[in-house]
């Protein structure tokens, strides 16, 4: 599978959206965004008008991103999301955001979605008391996710829950940070996703 090797922050700069890709440096004023909010490149600061197509498709390149996923598996997502009932789109964006990896970025257990990837990968994360190795992992409600033992005694990993003890988190998950876990209180809801994006553009274009 292809991989992005180039700057992360270039990402944030095209779609012009935080997509919060390198931890706490997007909350301070080192984010590239705050002091170059056009595109980068050497016409990055031309004036374009963006019709059709291209709307959707940045619309579907800023999801992409924002959940640093491949084309394969942001096709296979939105393929689940057309086949069960309800809106297409918002199936999709509640999908996206039962992700592991993006429940560990969300509750404060990782500085940012590939820190939190790393982490499954490896083997450091527990559901329900079971290994898990899949980011892709669909949460359900009830759900208890842990850390390894060994993992939550780890001083680097105690300093990243200290610094997000303040971090506002979700309503339908509930964190326990003095035993590094927490629970899954209920399934997302389309008001539950913050990132600002049109889900009906992107139905519109895998529609064509």
């Amino acid at each position: 599978m292809a991989r992005y090797q180039k700057p992360d922050c270039r990402l944030c700069r095209t779609e012009k959206t935080k997509l919060f890709l390198k931890g706490n440096k997007c909350l301070t004023d080192k984010c590239p965004l705050e002091r170059r909010s056009f595109a980068p490149g050497q016409h990055g600061r031309l004036r374009k008008r963006v019709l059709g197509y291209a709307i959707q498709l940045r619309e579907k390149q800023k999801l992409k991103r924002y959940y640093a996923m491949s084309e394969k598996q942001f096709r296979l997502f939105f393929e689940k999301a057309e086949r069960q009932k309800g809106v297409t789109g918002e199936n999709l964006l509640i999908m996206l955001e039962r992700r592991l990896d993006n429940v560990l970025f969300m509750l404060g257990f990782s500085l940012s979605r590939a820190q939190a990837r790393q982490l499954i990968t490896h083997g450091h994360v527990r559901v329900n008391d079971r290994k898990v190795t899949i980011p892709s992992y669909l949460v359900k409600e009830g759900d208890l996710i842990s850390l390894k033992e060994k993992t939550a005694q780890n001083e680097n990993f105690k300093a990243i829950i200290e610094a997000n003890k303040g971090k506002s988190v979700p309503g339908w998950l509930q964190p326990d940070w003095d035993n590094f876990q927490a629970r899954v209180a209920s399934l997302p809801t389309r008001q539950d996703v913050t990132i600002p994006v049109e889900e009906h553009l992107v139905v519109e274009l895998y529609s064509k």
